[in-house]
């Protein structure tokens, strides 16, 4: 069979943007920390009535307006509250930095370029905030907001804006070549940045899938050992030999459970790397498979769960993560019943399939502790767990990166105390 050709550039060029626009995750705060959101609201609050004082009185430039500034000097108050500055990553945090910075960094500079015609000062004083712009925040998030605050603040200024001059051919050209060369540079760094970023996780999770692996020699001697106990249990009293049976047993399953989780493992560190093969799969087929072939704790646990299969359907994915998803969501349920506490009963974790017109859907149900309202948002985040004594956060990260690289859909509904429902929607083989 003929090798398929190399990607052409175009292919490559339409690859690497979709990656970098469309399936990236968006960042709104870089970096963050409680005392970086602290600061950026300090110096926003004081920062701005301060230059107010420099352009207005010190260095007097053609335009100032006091209550604008103060207006957006208040704006600090908001990153500095505990709400938003003690869990910065959160999606509210995100939210309020960029409101709050689109509105102080391109629409307010834009304001006050424009109405004081240009000049020097606010060149420079533009060009520093759009690197400013860049360094804070994604770079989408920042050229989108360039883009729009540099137009709201054109639009205002023709209507509401002071009587300035009209900029001469020579500075219009001299402040666009400026400005474009800021922005230039900003994507540059900003996207160069957001591949660092990101080749730096995907390091952290190939070091993950290493020590992971590494864990399979030792748990060969073990299976070896349970071999040994039960074969001299031959050799011994009919007491000792079903003793030695049962410590062999159990050693077998705990070396089976153990190279269950380094799978687990070691499909999460390829979190950033997914094969893109796909292959057409039969949802009631792959959902009974990994039901069958999860490694229980007990027949108890084994019991509690029912899958039933209300219309099958065909979807294009690849097989072996899809299963690692359905085995994911699986162990988060058994997890989340178990801290219940309640006992587990016969379809306490329910799996249904289903499917209407092109979409297919397979819906994990369970009654176990369930989800804060405000973390569902965020559990979808590399690194983010709701389970802070073991989790490690990438196993819903991996599940949606997998159900998107199949063009479907997985999204949670779920109420403290009464258990999470897990959705997954596909597009349906014809």
């Amino acid at each position: 069979m003929a090798a398929a050709p190399p990607p052409s550039a175009w292919q490559q060029t339409s690859r690497w943007l979709r990656e970098e626009v469309c399936i990236a995750p968006l960042v709104p705060v870089l970096h963050p920390s409680p005392v970086r959101m602290k600061g950026l609201g300090l110096f926003t609050l004081l920062g701005h009535p301060l230059f107010w004082w420099v352009w207005a009185v010190g260095l007097p430039q053609p335009y100032e307006n006091l209550p604008l500034r103060i207006f957006t000097a208040s704006l600090g108050l908001l990153l500095i509250s505990s709400r938003v500055s003690s869990d910065p990553a959160s999606r509210l945090a995100g939210q309020v930095f960029s409101a709050v910075f689109w509105f102080e960094l391109p629409f307010l500079f834009s304001w006050l370029f424009l109405c004081n015609g240009g000049n020097g000062v606010w060149l420079a004083s533009v060009s520093a905030m759009i690197l400013i712009y860049y360094f804070a925040t994604d770079w989408r998030i920042a050229t989108v907001g360039l883009a729009m605050g540099g137009l709201l603040a054109r639009i205002l200024f023709e209507w509401f804006g002071p009587a300035v001059p009209p900029m001469s051919t020579e500075l219009f050209l001299t402040n666009a070549a400026v400005l474009g060369f800021c922005v230039s540079m900003g994507l540059l760094l900003g996207i160069s940045s957001a591949n660092l970023r990101r080749e730096h996780l995907a390091h952290t999770l190939t070091t993950m899938g290493i020590m992971a692996h590494e864990l399979r020699t030792p748990l060969a001697t073990m299976s070896l050992i349970g071999d040994a106990l039960r074969g001299e249990a031959v050799e011994c009293g009919a007491q000792s030999a079903r003793r030695l049976e049962q410590l062999g047993v159990r050693m077998h399953a705990l070396v089976r459970n153990m190279n269950h989780q380094i799978d687990t493992q070691i499909a999460n560190a390829r979190l950033m790397r997914l094969p893109g093969h796909t292959e057409a799969i039969d949802a009631a087929d792959i959902v009974k498979e990994t039901v069958s072939g999860y490694p229980y704790r007990s027949t108890r646990e084994r019991d509690c769960v029912r899958v039933e299969v209300l219309q099958d359907f065909r979807f294009k994915c690849s097989q072996s993560l899809f299963a690692q998803v359905i085995d994911n969501l699986i162990k988060n349920s058994l997890r989340s019943l178990a801290a219940a506490g309640t006992g587990t009963r016969l379809g306490d974790l329910l799996i249904e399939v289903s499917a209407q017109g092109s979409r297919g859907r397979i819906v994990v149900t369970d009654r176990g502790v369930g989800i804060d309202a405000q973390l569902q948002p965020r559990i979808f985040e590399p690194f983010f767990s709701t389970n802070l004594g073991t989790g490690h956060g990438l196993g819903l990260a991996f599940c949606q990166r997998v159900v998107q690289g199949g063009n479907g859909s997985i999204r949670v509904r779920s109420e403290p105390g009464h258990g999470a429902v897990f959705t997954i929607e596909m597009p349906v083989l014809a």
